[in-house]
């Protein structure tokens, strides 16, 4: 899986926002704010890469069990899913 390229990530203010672009700003009427959190598993998005990678990019950079990151993964990719900001 990885970014969308029709969604950006930007910063406003003090916070981290992914907007649509192109075909994606007709399809998706919204913007998605994301955390610290958010902001780096987007980033590792970059590149194709899997849960399994994603789970150990954020053990390396955060102190949070195995369980916990994985399942915060699950629920922020479900989200990225939903609004079609991943391609997979």
């Amino acid at each position: 899986m990885k970014q969308n390229p029709d969604f950006i990530l930007t910063d406003i203010a003090e916070d981290h926002i992914l907007v649509p672009v192109g075909e994606a700003a007709v399809n998706f009427n919204a913007i998605i704010s994301v955390n610290e959190t958010g902001q780096f598993l987007w980033e590792q998005l970059a590149e194709e890469t899997s849960v399994e990678k994603l789970v150990q990019a954020l053990l390396a950079e955060y102190d949070v069990s195995a369980e916990t990151a994985e399942a915060d993964i699950q629920q922020f990719l479900d989200a990225l899913r939903e609004a079609h900001a991943l391609n997979e």
